[in-house]
C-alpha cells in the first residue's frame, strides 16, 4: 500500500544571502524503527531501513524539490507549485553520519521571518510502500517496512511539543513518533490534575486523540450552524413558493384581463345612461356602480346585507326596465321598479347568472 508520510528533523543553523534568502544545510531523515498509530487505533512499528532510505532513487528524490510552509494537504506538483513552494532544495543530497542530508534555500519573505522567529523543524513529505514484513533493526523489532521511498517536498514546521527529537508525522493512515535511538523517552502528562510519567509515544497518542475529538466537535458545531442556516433558507423558500402560488391565483391572464376590461367598459357605458356624465366612476367598485344605478330608479334601495348575486340580478333587471321604458338620466320619465313583475324579473336574472357560473365551472 503506497502512503503519503511525513518525517521530521531540525534546522540547527542557516546563512543569509545578500538578497535576504536563507540557505540551510541539514539532515532531513534517518534510518530507524518508529511507532505508527493506524487509523483503527492500533500501534505498529515500521522500519526505515538503510538500504531503502539510502538507495540512489530515494537520495535523488530529495534533490530540486519544493520547500513549503507546513505540509500542504496534497502532494506538490507543477500544477500547484506556485501555491505552495517557498523555496527549493539543492542538488547536493548525500548520505552522511547515517542520515540523509540536503541543502536548500528559502526565498519567501514570510517564511524567512518565521524561521528567524523560531520555526525551525523540518519535515519531509514522501510516498512509500508499507509492506508487512516483520523483522529486527538495530535491536528493535518491527512489523512493517517502508519501501520505494520517494520524497515529494520539504516542509518547515512548528517545533514539536516534546522537542525536535520527538515529533508527530501525520497522514490519513498513520502518524509517526520520532525519538532518538536510546528509546524509552519519558515525559510528564497531567490527567485530572494528577501528573504522570509516561512514554513520549503514549503522550503523543493521547494528545492526537484529543486533537481528533476537538476537530470532530468543531465539525459538529459547524454542521449545526449550517443546518440552522439551511432550515431558515428552506422556510424562506417555502414562504416564497406560497406567495408565488397566491400571486398566480390573483394574476389574470391576457384573455381574462381583456374580458375584465370589456366588462368594466360595458358597465360604465350602461350605467352612464342612467347616472349621467357627472357621475364619478373613479375608484368605484362594480357593485358600488350597480347600487348607484338601482338607487337612481329606486331611491329607498339599501344594498346592505344583500349578496352580489342579488345586486347583479337587480341591476340587470333595472337596466332592462330602463331600456324598455325609455328611461335615461335626462329623460322626463322616472321608472318605478314597483310593477308586479319587478321581483320576478330580478329572480330570473339571478337564476341566469347562477346558471352561467355553473356552466363555467363545468368547462
Amino acid at each position: 500500500m503506497r502512503i503519503q508520510r511525513f518525517d521530521k528533523a531540525f534546522i540547527q543553523d542557516y546563512q543569509e544571502t545578500p538578497e535576504g534568502y536563507l540557505t540551510v544545510n541539514a539532515p532531513i531523515t534517518k534510518p530507524g524503527v518508529f511507532p505508527y498509530m493506524r487509523a483503527d487505533g492500533s500501534l505498529k512499528m515500521e522500519a526505515k531501513l538503510p538500504e531503502e532510505l539510502f538507495s540512489s532513487t530515494t537520495v535523488q528524490s530529495a534533490q530540486a524539490k519544493p520547500v513549503t510552509d507546513d505540509h500542504p494537504g496534497e502532494p506538490v506538483t507543477a500544477a500547484n507549485y506556485k501555491q505552495y513552494a517557498k523555496g527549493m532544495t539543492h542538488t547536493d543530497a548525500a548520505v552522511k553520519d547515517n542520515k540523509l542530508w540536503v541543502s536548500f534555500t528559502i526565498t519567501d519573505a514570510a517564511l524567512i521571518q518565521k524561521v528567524k522567529s523560531g520555526k525551525r523543524e523540518l519535515s519531509i513529505g514522501f510516498l512509500s510502500d508499507v509492506r508487512d514484513e516483520p523483522g529486527e533493526y538495530a535491536g528493535k523489532r518491527y512489523d512493517s517496512v517502508q519501501r520505494n521511498i520517494e520524497i515529494n517536498h520539504l516542509a518547515v514546521v512548528d517545533k514539536g511539543r516534546a522537542g525536535p527529537e520527538v515529533a508527530i508525522r501525520g497522514d490519513s493512515a498513520a502518524f509517526m513518533i520520532d525519538s532518538d535511538d536510546k528509546g524509552g523517552v519519558k515525559v510528564k502528562y497531567k490527567i485530572d490534575g494528577v501528573e504522570y510519567e509516561v512514554d513520549a509515544a503514549v503522550k503523543q497518542f493521547i494528545e492526537a486523540q484529543a486533537a481528533r475529538l476537538d476537530a470532530a466537535q468543531a465539525k459538529a458545531k459547524e454542521y449545526d450552524t449550517l443546518q440552522g442556516k439551511y432550515d431558515a433558507l428552506d422556510a424562506q423558500l417555502k414562504q416564497k413558493e406560497k406567495e408565488l402560488e397566491e400571486a398566480k391565483k390573483n394574476t389574470l391572464s391576457a384573455d381574462e384581463l381583456d374580458k375584465k376590461v370589456n366588462e368594466r367598459m360595458e358597465l360604465i357605458t350602461g350605467a352612464s345612461t342612467l347616472l349621467g356624465d357627472s357621475f364619478d366612476f373613479t375608484g368605484k367598485t362594480d357593485r358600488e356602480i350597480k347600487e348607484a344605478v338601482i338607487q337612481k330608479v329606486k331611491p329607498d334601495f339599501k344594498g346592505d346585507g344583500k349578496s352580489d348575486d342579488y345586486i347583479n340580478a337587480f341591476y340587470d333587471a333595472t337596466v332592462e326596465g330602463a331600456k324598455r321604458d325609455g328611461f335615461s338620466s335626462t329623460g322626463a320619465n322616472q321608472m318605478q321598479m314597483l310593477s308586479g313583475d319587478a321581483k320576478t324579473a330580478i329572480e330570473q336574472k339571478r337564476q341566469q347568472r347562477m346558471n352561467m357560473k355553473n356552466m363555467n365551472k363545468g368547462q
